[in-house]
C-alpha cells in the first residue's frame, strides 16, 4: 500500500506560491486571531450594550492588521512590471517584513504603522508620535539592511534596498528633517512616490531578484507553513464585522441617552418657566 506525504512535506513550488500568496497582515492577523481565542467571550448583557470584542492586548494587533490591510489595497494599483510580497517571514523567529516590492524603481521594504488620529513628527532619526519616542526609523533601517544582505546573497550580485515607513491613518505629519537612510510617507503619499521614482532594474534584474524573493528560504531560514490565506481573511473579516457592530451599538446607545436627556429637559423647562414666576412674587 503506497503512503501519502505528510503535511508537512510541501514542495520548494508550494512553498514559493503560498510565500506569494500571504495576505495583507498575514503574520499579525495570524496573531490577532491567537489571542482572541483566549478572550473570554461577551456576556450577553455586553453584547446588547456593546462591549467591545477585542481585549486590550488583542487591539493593538488589530489596529496593525487595519494598517496593512489598507496600504496592501493601495498597493494593488501598482503596474503589473511590479511584484508585491506582503508579511514576508524573515531571520530565524517569528518577525516579518510588512511589505516588499520589486519593480522598474528598484526594491523597498515597508515598515507599515498605523497611528490613527495621531501627531506623527519626525525630525532626521527621531520619530515621534503624540510626544513619545518610538523606534520606527531604526527598524526600517535594520529591515532594508538585512533584505539587502538576503537578497544578494542569492543573486550574488548587490541588491540596493529602499527601506520605507509608512504611515497610517496619522491627524498630522510633520517632517522637519528627512531621515538620511529611510523614507517616512503616509499612505496617500505612497503610491505617488513609488510610481515617480525613475527606473533602476531593467526587466531581466527584476526578473532575477522576484525569483528570489519568491523563496521562502531567501528570508528565514526555517520558513513557517503559512495557513490558509483565504480562511485567515474570513476570520478577520468576521471579527471586523463584531467589532463595527459593538461600535454601532454603544453609538446607538450614546444618541438614545441624549435623546432621553433632551426630552427631560424639553418637559422640565416648561414646568420651571411657570413656576419662577411664583416663587419670585412676594
Amino acid at each position: 500500500m503506497e503512503s501519502s506525504a505528510p503535511d508537512s512535506a510541501i514542495s520548494a513550488e508550494d512553498q514559493t506560491l503560498r510565500l506569494q500568496n500571504r495576505i495583507p497582515g498575514h503574520a499579525v492577523i495570524t496573531e490577532l486571531l491567537a489571542i482572541q481565542n483566549r478572550v473570554q467571550p461577551r456576556s450577553r448583557l455586553g453584547r446588547i450594550f456593546g462591549a467591545n470584542p477585542l481585549s486590550p492586548d488583542s487591539l493593538p494587533w488589530y489596529q496593525g492588521a487595519l494598517g496593512e490591510i489598507r496600504i496592501g489595497h493601495i498597493l494593488t494599483s501598482l503596474r503589473a512590471d511590479w511584484t508585491v510580497l506582503h508579511a514576508v517571514p524573515v531571520g530565524t523567529g517569528s518577525s516579518d517584513i510588512d511589505h516588499v516590492l520589486i519593480g522598474p524603481a528598484g526594491v523597498f521594504t515597508l515598515n507599515t504603522k498605523n497611528h490613527a488620529n495621531q501627531n506623527v513628527w519626525v525630525a532626521g532619526n527621531t520619530f515621534m508620535v503624540a510626544g513619545r519616542k518610538q523606534c520606527h526609523i531604526s527598524n526600517a533601517v535594520h529591515e532594508a539592511s538585512r533584505a539587502a544582505k538576503l537578497l544578494a546573497a542569492v543573486t550574488s550580485t548587490p541588491v540596493p534596498v529602499t527601506g520605507v515607513v509608512v504611515i497610517v491613518g496619522a491627524k498630522k505629519l510633520t517632517i522637519r528633517e528627512k531621515p538620511a537612510a529611510v523614507r517616512v510617507l503616509t499612505e496617500r503619499q505612497l503610491l505617488r512616490w513609488l510610481t515617480r521614482r525613475k527606473p533602476v532594474l531593467t526587466s531581466e534584474q527584476i526578473a532575477e531578484i522576484v525569483a528570489a524573493a519568491s523563496r521562502p528560504e531567501t528570508w528565514h531560514r526555517n520558513p513557517p507553513v503559512p495557513g490558509n490565506p483565504a480562511a485567515l481573511r474570513n476570520s478577520f473579516i468576521d471579527l471586523q464585522r463584531q467589532v463595527s457592530a459593538a461600535r454601532a451599538r454603544r453609538t446607538a446607545w450614546a444618541f438614545g441617552a441624549l435623546a432621553a436627556m433632551g426630552a427631560i429637559l424639553a418637559a422640565l423647562i416648561p414646568a420651571a418657566a411657570t413656576l419662577i414666576p411664583t416663587i419670585l412674587v412676594p
